[in-house]
């Protein structure tokens, strides 16, 4: 279903993208980007590779600027990385020399918090995303599936307020990246942050979001948005589940073919 427009009487959106644009030498990455989203909602940007997915993350992040437009947060423009906008990446990024405990403090320790407050906070997210127990672990003696356990615990020790993940689950096997999925949403239940989830994968953002924005390319924009009303827990073989899966893929399809991919 396409989402309307906001009401006037709506309360002020967590994120808004206006008139974004992003252009690299030549190529033009995004192009008029107009989105709010909402406080406390999951949403996931849709599509295939070169249609700005993870340029428009990474402005949300602070880690690129619009060449034109603007990105707000909580109404003010984002001018660079903030530990209040988490970001867990598809490759992990953990320090390979420091413990899974000590990987999930650094935050807290570059806040300044003491030593026993940094061990406390880590092991309360690791608790959280079901790693009690292995604390002492480096990375190289952890699955894949457990050090994204251990990315997605480190930022959220930052209590962001925004939590920004580019296809975390994308190197791991179906099964843990299904494990991983139910986890986020549990997590994100419990704690209500305002979630941008970039994927591929169709089943994967219909299962997670609340909102779906399918992103078209050449240049990158938004093509269209959609509101997930079916009930959680979703179940894959739900026939409302089936037949917004057959009509965002329709969509899809249609870009990758202007990608000359298919």
């Amino acid at each position: 279903m396409l989402v309307t427009a906001p009401s006037a009487t709506a309360s002020r959106p967590k994120v808004s993208i206006r008139g974004a644009a992003k252009q690299f030498g030549k190529m033009v990455a995004l192009q008029g980007v107009d989105l709010e989203l909402q406080e406390n909602s999951f949403t996931c940007l849709l599509g295939p590779s070169g249609c700005g997915k993870s340029t428009l993350l990474n402005m949300i992040a602070g880690f690129a600027e619009p060449s034109a437009g603007q990105v707000l947060v909580d109404g003010l423009p984002v001018k660079g990385p903030s530990a209040d906008r988490g970001v867990v990446f598809q490759e992990y990024a953990l320090f390979p020399w420091r413990t899974a405990l000590d990987n999930v403090a650094f935050g807290p320790m570059l806040k300044g918090r003491g030593k026993a407050e940094q061990q406390e906070i880590a092991r309360r997210y690791l608790a959280l995303v079901g790693l009690a127990g292995h604390e002492a672990k480096y990375p190289g003696n952890l699955s894949g599936g457990m050090k994204q356990r251990v990315a997605i615990a480190r930022a959220l020790a930052n209590d962001p307020s925004v939590l920004l993940m580019d296809e975390p689950f994308g190197a791991l096997d179906a099964q843990t990246r299904e494990t991983l999925q139910e986890e986020l949403l549990r997590i994100w239940e419990q704690d209500r942050k305002t979630v941008v989830f970039v994927t591929h994968s169709i089943s994967e953002a219909i299962f997670l979001a609340d909102r779906i924005v399918v992103m078209a390319t050449r240049p990158g924009a938004v093509k269209e948005v959609f509101d997930v009303e079916i009930p959680r827990p979703r179940e894959r073989s739900d026939p409302e589940f089936v037949r917004l899966e057959r009509e965002i893929k329709l969509l899809v399809r249609a870009e990758v073919q202007k990608l000359g991919v298919i």
